[in-house]
């Protein structure tokens, strides 16, 4: 196995999966998320913040905080990747699901209308953070209130912005996806690989 080229900040699997299908080797730095600790970050747009900056702003901090999370630790220097993904309709950013009320009203905003899947990718190493944000519109098909009840039932839905999980139960709810597939499950690779390109860890 070859010696990791970076850190992830984020616990997410599907980011993990997407780093493993391009090859790259590296390790995990947690963040603080758990309830009755304070947390690393606070994931709350500002007053009027527009979607695009608080993506970009979320994917930039957690770069950043495990940039200091590393050298804390005092653990080997590499680049740190964070990423952040949010659903936007409408103007309104939609979040993760805080249960299954919440669920289910996202998914029938979302249904038969067209929406936005935000992704911004951060690499901090050294001084510098780059950010590259991928934007793709998704389309849903109207959903009967008995598959939204259903869909929210097998526990999809949770932990994943506005949701549904593109690679999941959900694919049979989309009609139509443009833009980055690998964006919209959490991490675009293309913009991924540039930024390690620029930062001179080539994949290839």
């Amino acid at each position: 196995m070859s010696a990791p080229v970076l850190y992830l900040a984020s616990k997410s699997p599907r980011r993990q999966s997407l780093l493993h299908q391009l090859g790259i080797e590296f390790e995990t730095l947690l963040l603080r998320e758990a309830a009755g600790r304070a947390r690393d970050i606070v994931e709350e747009a500002l007053n009027a913040e527009p979607a695009p900056h608080y993506v970009e702003r979320m994917a930039r901090t957690k770069a950043q905080v495990g940039w200091q999370r590393m050298q804390n630790r005092k653990l080997a220097e590499r680049p740190v990747l964070g990423a952040d993904t949010e659903v936007v309709l409408d103007g309104e950013v939609f979040g993760k699901p805080h249960n299954a009320e919440d669920a289910t009203r996202m998914l029938k905003r979302l249904a038969g209308r067209t929406h936005q899947v935000l992704t911004a990718v951060a690499l901090r190493h050294g001084d510098t953070t780059e950010v590259e944000v991928s934007v793709s519109r998704v389309t849903l098909r109207r959903l009967g209130a008995m598959e939204v009840e259903r869909y929210v039932a097998s526990g999809e839905p949770f932990d994943k912005a506005g949701g549904y999980a593109v690679q999941g139960l959900a694919a049979a709810f989309i009609s139509r996806l443009e833009g980055s597939y690998s964006g919209v499950v959490g991490l675009p690779l293309y913009e991924t690989s540039a930024l390690l390109s620029r930062a001179g860890k080539p994949i290839l």
